[in-house]
């Protein structure tokens, strides 16, 4: 099938549905890398107004990409739920997205949103319109505590060290705490991906949580073949992460199939049996515009397919939480601080309408043209949009990872300007502390914590 459009007297013809739905993306420099991306603003605006007239029956009837990957999409696809919407073209249902009372239908209709579906109407909405239709979507997600409820914004603490040493890990870790931040997961990456070091921080990690009585889960992000052997040697694993992306080819660079996932998921429900965990959500994901094209693996396909692509192969796992490193790539992908926030509140909007617990690492690399003032822009507007979690890097800058993301303070900061709070578990144990009272944040001393200064807690965990 093949689309055209004119605009001012020009005719623009779309050879498929792929090529319409690359050249209706906003502009990506990895996009443009690829060869695929519109080659006027005229051209875009073209591929737009045709796009809004696809059926969404067209869309799930044509994959864009035929591998492994889209079959087991498409095997789990809500046929049913999909009935209701598949003669919608994808401008209607821009509008019913965008109606208010969308959200009392969404849950029953989030497994019939297919991640072409969920692009190409991301596509077709304004960086206001992506705010508003996600704002009233929550995704309420269970593993030793609740993400996802109204009024909270979560923050996955991330204390990352250059040499993976456990008490440096600790001590940022605790530093986060202190400013409510780590209700969503205190999450490390590992400097190596060795079973040894993974170990070892996943045991400092739990020492942690059970000395503090913290209500928070935790995660080491190495490959996820190397956590399960560090599960088999008795490593406690609160969540089993990993990177993915939304091609066979793609998963594949990042030496992944969808098979290893089921069995490592598997391994950490059963490692959790037993143990108290109040839910089932087990897994932890991160993808990232562009993964997929910097592993030559897009087959053609624009970086906002292919990242909702991604997602949709998280929710195959029913995870805990998803994470968007929306700006870490690179310019190569994202060049700049417009795209990056482009790119953020789109990954954010299509996980949602795809029924997932989205949040997002707003980060930028440091020879892309960005800086904090626009990662402060990109958190207040995904804030506002109902972001389950975004990070918590000291000073905001990574020492490990070489990058840069939101601090514990901007965290703080942008809950008190828009009334939000950490996750309700986090808030009575900050209560119990006397770190939180009336709703707010009231002390960021050591004397609070409950068994006294850090310098003491982190000696008797590290004994």
């Amino acid at each position: 099938m093949t689309w055209s459009a004119s605009v001012r007297g020009e005719t623009f013809r779309f050879a498929d549905l792929r090529e319409l739905l690359a050249k209706a993306n906003e502009e990506k420099s990895g996009d443009q890398l690829a060869g695929i991306a519109a080659g006027s603003r005229r051209e875009r605006v073209a591929a737009k107004t045709a796009l809004a007239d696809v059926r969404l029956g067209d869309i799930v009837a044509d994959p864009v990409i035929d591998d492994s990957t889209t079959e087991a999409l498409l095997a789990a696809h809500d046929s049913d739920a999909f009935a209701e919407i598949a003669s919608l073209t994808v401008g209607e249902l821009r509008e019913l997205v965008l109606h208010p009372s969308f959200a009392q239908d969404w849950p029953r209709l989030a497994g019939a949103i297919t991640p072409e579906v969920a692009a190409a109407t991301a596509k077709l909405m304004s960086n206001l319109d992506l705010v508003a239709a996600a704002h009233p979507l929550r995704v309420i997600t269970t593993c030793r505590t609740t993400m996802g409820e109204p009024g909270v914004l979560g923050c996955r603490v991330q204390p990352n060290h250059p040499a993976d040493d456990v008490r440096g890990i600790l001590l940022s870790a605790l530093d986060g705490l202190l400013l409510g931040c780590g209700d969503a997961l205190i999450g490390v990456n590992p400097a190596t991906d060795s079973v040894d070091s993974c170990a070892a921080v996943l045991h400092g990690l739990a020492a942690f949580v059970d000395r503090l009585a913290l209500p928070t889960q935790t995660c080491v992000l190495a490959h996820v073949t190397t956590q399960l052997a560090a599960l088999e040697r008795g490593a406690p694993v609160d969540l089993l992460f990993q990177s993915v992306a939304g091609t066979t080819a793609a998963n594949a660079s990042f030496g992944i199939d969808l098979a290893l996932l089921a069995e490592g998921r598997e391994a950490a429900l059963e490692s959790h049996r037993g143990r108290g965990y109040a839910g089932e959500h087990v897994t932890y994901f991160e993808t990232g515009q562009g993964s997929a094209l910097s592993a030559e693996a897009h087959a053609g396909t624009d970086q906002l397919v292919c990242e909702a692509r991604a997602q949709a192969v998280a929710r195959l796992f029913d995870p805990f939480l998803v994470n968007s490193v929306v700006g870490f790539i690179g310019p190569e992908y994202l060049a700049d601080a417009r795209q990056i926030t482009r790119a953020g509140l789109e990954d954010h909007f299509v996980g949602k309408l795809m029924g997932l617990p989205m949040g997002c690492d707003i980060c930028y690399t440091n020879h892309v043209d960005a800086d904090q003032d626009s990662n402060d822009d990109l958190l207040l507007l995904l804030a506002s949009a109902g972001c389950t979690f975004v990070m918590g890097v000291p000073a905001s800058d990574d020492v490990m990872l070489h990058y840069q993301s939101t601090s514990y303070h901007d965290v703080a900061t942008a809950r008190r300007v828009l009334g939000l709070r950490p996750g309700r578990e986090l808030v009575e144990w900050l209560e119990a502390a006397g770190l939180w009272r009336g709703g707010a944040l009231v002390d960021t001393s050591a004397s609070a914590l409950p068994g006294g200064a850090p310098g003491r807690v982190l000696a008797e965990l590290t004994a």
